[in-house]
């Protein structure tokens, strides 16, 4: 699959559209996507720019949100053969970053109020989410603030709403690749040690993949009213390939499906309960009514 560095957008096109055939699910989404992208830019044997790379990349994102397309126009390295899946991430930097858990308050009239800019790996995350959550004990309600979270680990998602679903085990999504299927759950709890407390869900235009997937469940499920702005609207799992020397793509590779809904957010987004600017969401969601003060767990 390799393409010459100087190759025109047509042949670039034709080289993406390849690799979307070998890793996407095979089905009617594929084949829009695909035929739209060929159709679009054939005959077009200018240079690949930045700007020509945004231009497929708008154009795929019709089909799939999650499709990104970064161009370096200095880079140099080796296109990619085959999909290496994501590198491993520095446990110095999650932790530089407390696995994204910017800010844990409880205010004054006993609302929990946590912040998570990212869904950093579980393994590295757990411990600071499982500090964060013992801080809610006894809260009035929870605030959980996922205006800047772009997204990550599924197995931290899970984490998340293990804390929020209730005790038993409950089924989140199911996950859909070319070559088989994976499920994801929420594991059970000791009896009564769930969050239950009512709950608000703060999103923007800037809540990105798998704090999508989140904000979704827990909607889809009635746990939690969401506010704030839609969301960017990607659903796909998506895996990084160097497509050129100059460019890697981040390309879908999988179809996260709801277990409660049987569908997902792509392209449309997760939309609010209660909708306002970004900005406001904080103030909006703490004039919401609590419908029980004295949290039924956690004492």
């Amino acid at each position: 699959m390799a393409i010459d560095k100087h190759a025109g957008v047509t042949a670039f096109t034709h080289h993406l559209t390849g690799w979307l055939r070998r890793l996407m699910p095979p089905g009617p989404r594929l084949d829009r996507l695909t035929a739209d992208l060929e159709a679009s830019f054939a005959d077009r044997p200018e240079p690949l720019t930045a700007a020509r790379c945004r231009a497929v990349e708008a154009r795929a994102q019709r089909h799939t949100r999650h499709l990104e397309l970064h161009f370096d126009a200095g880079a140099t390295a080796e296109p990619d053969t085959r999909s290496h899946g994501w590198p491993a991430v520095d446990p110095e930097q999650v932790r530089a970053r407390a696995a994204g858990v910017r800010e844990v308050r409880r205010l004054p009239d006993g609302t929990f109020a946590l912040t998570l800019d990212t869904l950093d790996p579980v393994q590295y995350a757990g411990p600071y989410l499982q500090a964060a959550f013992a801080l809610a004990r006894g809260a009035g309600r929870l605030v959980v603030d996922l205006r800047g979270n772009g997204g990550g680990d599924p197995g931290t998602l899970a984490l998340v709403a293990e804390h929020l679903l209730g005790d038993d085990a409950q089924a989140l999504s199911e996950v859909i690749y070319r070559d088989r299927r994976r499920q994801w759950w929420t594991r059970a709890r000791p009896a009564g040690s769930a969050l239950t407390q009512d709950l608000v869900v703060l999103v923007s235009s800037h809540t990105y993949s798998s704090a999508e997937a989140l904000a979704y469940h827990l909607q889809a499920r009635g746990r939690a009213v969401i506010v704030g702005e839609t969301t960017r609207g990607a659903a796909d799992h998506v895996t990084p390939v160097r497509l050129t020397g100059q460019v890697v793509g981040l390309l879908p590779e999988a179809t996260v499906i709801d277990a409660v809904t049987g569908t997902n957010w792509e392209g449309s987004g997760v939309r609010p309960d209660v909708a306002c600017a970004a900005e406001k969401a904080w103030d909006v969601a703490l004039a919401l009514p609590v419908r029980d003060r004295t949290p039924a767990t956690g004492r």
